[in-house]
């Protein structure tokens, strides 16, 4: 009786764990987004939801890293 209290219980841990990771996984996807270095070390992330200019700046830095490849 225990061995299969503690198989339902590993499986239900298994479980549970799988789709924690995949929860976490596509909560984490990946936004298209621009980094801009300059000279003094720092850096400025853009991502498509600031604004208008973010839209169109990460559009031509697809556009840039498209035909590059």
């Amino acid at each position: 009786m225990a061995k299969g209290r503690f198989f339902f219980t590993g499986f239900l841990l298994s479980a549970a764990s799988a789709l924690g990771v995949t929860y976490l996984l596509r909560k984490m996807r990946r936004r298209p987004r621009v980094e801009l270095y300059f000279d003094d070390g720092s850096m400025l992330a853009i991502d498509n939801n600031n604004s208008d200019f973010s839209v169109k700046l990460t559009g031509i830095a697809d556009e840039m890293l498209k035909k590059a490849l």
